[in-house]
């Protein structure tokens, strides 16, 4: 079965496209086409949806889902007259939250994803600079800074987990690629020992890790599959020995990655 799912606001989009994806996942057998429409701000943006919306449910032979956190009660009154089964967050959630709390809501457009509190987006910027300059060990000196050292094999996940932490939480994250060098060694590199407690390892499968690195050498020593089976079981074997933690990247999403390095290491997030 196919069907199409909208992500609609009158903002970014983003809190819709979170919590729809999240109720979506859900779903495995079913294959969506997802489309968001962001800055729905107005009737004649509305009415576009609206005739959107009920297109791709006459192409599909089903009525389309709607996600929408539209702010603007009259243009939640348009999108409301498409075929679609609606999901209106606001109307599901703040209503009950302000019997609750005894308080009326601002009713704000993009209040979650808006700079608010200027402190919060300068960490957040500070640590994703942090965390491109202290990509694949290219600077070792700001380690004392560092709330993390990511360290593993080329290619397991460690610098798009980095700038997760640092965009999504404001952890300044470094890594540290394990090369052949350090991997024919069960000792921790030098530069990393003074660290020890900042470590945590990540480690993949080798036929993925193998798969990854086609990607970029095709072909190559670097990509063989014996190569990376070598690395990884030595890498393991080091982070074993060493009792530095870590996780197998090989089944979990970066944000799934980046949720248990924190719980694990028990780290505090800047961003909130």
């Amino acid at each position: 079965m196919k069907r199409t799912a909208f992500f609609i606001s009158d903002g970014t989009g983003i809190t819709a496209e979170a919590l729809g994806n999240s109720l979506l996942a859900q779903f495995g057998s079913i294959s969506f086409n997802k489309v968001t429409l962001p800055y729905v701000d107005n009737a004649e943006k509305a009415n576009e949806a609206v005739r959107v919306i009920d297109k791709a449910g006459n192409d599909d032979g089903h009525r389309p889902l709607v996600f929408d956190t539209i702010v603007d009660e009259a243009t939640r009154a348009i999108i409301a007259t498409s075929s679609a089964y609606k999901i209106d967050v606001f109307s599901a959630f703040l209503k009950p939250l302000e019997l609750e709390l005894g308080s009326h809501s601002s009713y704000s457009v993009g209040k979650s994803h808006s700079i608010n509190e200027v402190n919060t987006y300068m960490d957040r910027i500070e640590s994703v600079n942090f965390a491109m300059e202290n990509d694949d060990g290219a600077k070792t000196r700001h380690y004392d800074k560092a709330d993390i050292i990511l360290t593993g094999v080329s290619r397991c996940g460690k610098t798009p987990s980095c700038l997760y932490m640092a965009l999504q939480f404001g952890i300044r994250a470094a890594n540290y690629p394990l090369t052949d060098s350090d991997i024919n060694s069960t000792e921790l590199p030098e530069v990393l020992e003074p660290y020890r407690d900042k470590l945590f390892g990540l480690t993949i499968d080798p036929f993925q890790l193998a798969a990854i690195r086609h990607e970029r050498r095709a072909n190559s020593q670097y990509a063989s599959l014996d190569q990376c089976e070598d690395e990884v079981q030595s890498v393991e074997r080091m982070l074993r020995q060493q009792n530095i933690p870590y996780i197998n990247t090989t089944h979990f999403s970066i944000e799934e990655i980046a949720t248990r390095i924190i719980a694990q290491k028990g780290l505090q997030r800047r961003i909130k």
